[in-house]
């Protein structure tokens, strides 16, 4: 990465709409996924996708297959269910996070089981290395309450979601916060309102910053956003 550094808001508007709505399922892409191809706009440093899922009561994606990806879930709103193929289940509530490395290869399935619409926040990114076993992990409660910067996805040890990416980490923010340099700064807001810089955020709302200063993200107590701090683009080969 050179020049000078870069920022662009991606308002919630700009996502492109997918899923199947006849059957309880809206999606919400910020990258060219599924049938939504944009050449210019593939990936953002390690990411590969950031869809927001929203799921009617029973609705869910059949069991489907996943490799070399690295899975990150965030729990907005309702119940999520997630199954493996060899029938292990798992639910995930609001604040809740799981990490699915696919590795060589895994097939799952998840659903809405509960009596209310869920909502999540799901995350793709760039593995290093590929292959390898299949790893489910979850993060329930993980976050405490209230205002603070919280280590949520990385590959330093101990991570609460041990990531298969050594050049991306994942913090859950809430309220005024000081954020740290990155060479690739993807910010998602999920509630409230975030200024950062001349960046005005609101909920769905996106910025996407190369060569990011440390600067302060201000916002109220009950804001909460995502922050991912990546120092490397995929390589292939």
């Amino acid at each position: 990465m050179t020049g000078q550094p870069q920022e662009e808001v991606w308002p919630a508007g700009r996502r492109y709409p997918g899923g199947e709505p006849s059957a309880g399922i809206e999606t919400l892409h910020a990258f060219s996924f599924a049938d939504f191809y944009d050449p210019a706009n593939l990936r953002f440093g390690m990411l590969l996708a950031c869809n927001e899922e929203r799921l009617t009561p029973g609705a869910g994606f059949a069991e489907h297959t996943h490799r070399d990806t690295e899975i990150v879930t965030w729990v907005i709103e309702g119940e999520l269910e997630h199954r493996d193929a060899d029938g292990t289940a798992t639910r995930l509530r609001a604040g809740d996070a799981q990490l699915l490395s696919a590795g060589a290869g895994v097939r799952h399935v998840e659903r809405n089981p509960g009596p209310a619409p869920l909502r999540f926040l799901q995350m793709w990114l760039h593995p290093d290395p590929a292959g390898g076993p299949p790893r489910h992990t979850v993060a329930a409660g993980a976050v405490p309450a209230g205002p603070g910067l919280f280590p949520l996805a990385s590959a330093a040890p101990g991570a609460a979601l041990p990531l298969r990416q050594p050049h991306a980490a994942l913090h859950l923010a809430r309220g005024a916060q000081d954020l740290p340099a990155a060479p690739f700064q993807y910010v998602h807001v999920l509630r409230g309102r975030v200024r950062i810089g001349a960046a005005r955020l609101g909920p769905g709302d996106a910025l996407r910053a190369t060569g990011a200063p440390a600067r302060r993200a201000d916002a109220a107590p009950d804001a909460e956003y995502l922050v991912w701090r990546m120092t490397a683009e995929p390589t292939y080969g």
